[in-house]
Formats: C-alpha cells, structure tokens, sequence
C-alpha cells in the first residue's frame, strides 16, 4: 500500500476548545478513504486539515503532522496556494460561481496563469469528460452553470476541482443534498476517479461509505477510534464503539 498522505498525532484547536485529539492515521493513494461518524465528531475539521483550509478560519491552530509525499504541509514557508493545487477541494452544497459553465472550469487554471483560450477548451472538455457531465453540457458552455440541476452542479464542481489537476481531492458530504438518482452518478464519478486520484470523503451515509470506499475511519469526540479497510469497519471491526455505530446503537 503507497501511501499518499500520513497524519501523526494531530491535535486541533477552535480558540481554546480542541476538536481533534491525537489523530493517526495513513491514507493510501489512489483509494477512496471515507470518513464516518456523529455530527460535530471532528470529520469535516479533520478534512480541512489536509489542505489547510482551516487556515481560513480566525484563531485556530494545529499540532502534529500533516505529511504529504513526503513534505510537512504545517512547516514553514510551505506554498499554500501549490498546496491546494495538490489538494483540491468539494463542498457539500454545490457552489458553482454565477458565470458560465465554461468559466466556472477554467476559473483555476486560470488563477494559474493559463490563458491560452485553445489550452482553456482543452482543460475545459478534458474535465468535464472525467466528471461525466460533457455529454450534457457540451452544446450550452457559455450558458449559466446555476441553471444546471442540483447534481449536475455538484459534478460541476468536481469538474471545476479537476481542472487543476489536482492529485488529491477532499470531498465534504458531496451527495447530502442530492436526490438518488443524482447520488448515484456521483458515487458512480468517485468510483471512475479514484483509478487517477486519492479521494478522502466525509459522509454522514454508511451505506455510501460502505459502497464508494476502500478504507473507513470512524471519528467519535473528535478521536479517530478506528481505521482500516472498509469491508472489515464493516463487518469485523475491532471496537465495540465502531460497531455500536455501525449497528444503529448509537449516533
């Protein structure tokens, strides 16, 4: 198993409250990693560690180590915009930008300093190929992307993260505010993207942990309880508390 990302003894803070507690954990390249558990256990702050997107947020630290292919992502005089380059990033509600299909694609490369309109089609079709939505958008990418439907944005979205050509991509509940049909062709997406790309996830939906995922952790009280592949968290986890969760019991 190569490694893609390795997380030791990571402890975060929100002002004086700590919401992560000792997190280890190794994350493997080009698998789905899913990420479970109860509201508020620490999953989505966990996520935004991985490309620093916590930054962001006023008064908040970390401790221990994000490292990734071999570089500690929280040392000094690291390359955060390269960073989330590296680590692209898919909100739960869909958020494209009110401008055209084609400019919500491109809007990263060019940041990038791409401007080639050629280079830009390009990068524009090879996305939104990989995202599975170019069959449907093909002939309207100078229409408005917030005429899309729900899961065409979301797939938007992943298209607009893949642009970048990112080797890691984070999504955060990508499919919570979808209707099944929609659900379905972004499980069916991640299932397609994780031949090329590391993919760590955050689902409240066990069942869609269980169907997109190669690994699981399961986070209570912002601890990891336990990490490993899917289909033993499943159904052979080595905590009662996992399989307490699991089972409906609590949470």
């Amino acid at each position: 198993m190569e490694v893609k990302i390795k997380v030791e003894k990571l402890n975060f803070y929100y002002g004086p409250t700590q919401a992560l507690f000792g997190v280890d954990m190794e994350i493997p390249a080009c698998q789905v990693t899913a990420l479970i558990g109860p509201s508020g256990c620490g999953k989505s702050t966990f996520l935004r560690t991985l490309n620093r997107m916590n930054d962001i947020i006023e008064n908040t630290r970390q401790e221990g180590r994000v490292i990734i292919d071999n570089q500690d992502i929280y040392k000094n005089g690291i390359d955060v915009v390269g960073l989330r380059k590296t680590v692209g990033m898919v909100f739960q509600k869909s958020n494209p930008f009110p401008k055209s299909i084609f400019e919500n694609v491109c809007y990263g490369p060019r940041i990038h300093g791409t401007r080639d309109r050629q280079v830009l089609a390009e990068i524009v079709e090879n996305s939104l190929v990989r995202a599975n939505l170019w069959d449907e958008v093909k002939d309207r990418l100078e229409g408005s992307a917030l005429a899309l439907s729900g899961g065409q944005q979301q797939r938007l979205c992943i298209a607009r993260a893949l642009a970048i050509n990112p080797e890691i991509i984070l999504m955060d509940e990508p499919a919570s505010a979808l209707d099944p049909r929609s659900t379905a062709k972004v499980e069916d997406l991640i299932g397609e993207l994780r031949k090329k790309y590391t993919i760590v996830i955050v689902t409240h939906n066990m069942q869609q942990a269980a169907r997109v995922s190669n690994y699981t952790g399961f986070f209570y009280e912002g601890r990891l309880i336990e990490f490993g592949e899917t289909q033993k968290i499943f159904t052979k986890p080595d905590q009662k508390q996992t399989e307490d969760y699991i089972t409906g019991r609590f949470g």
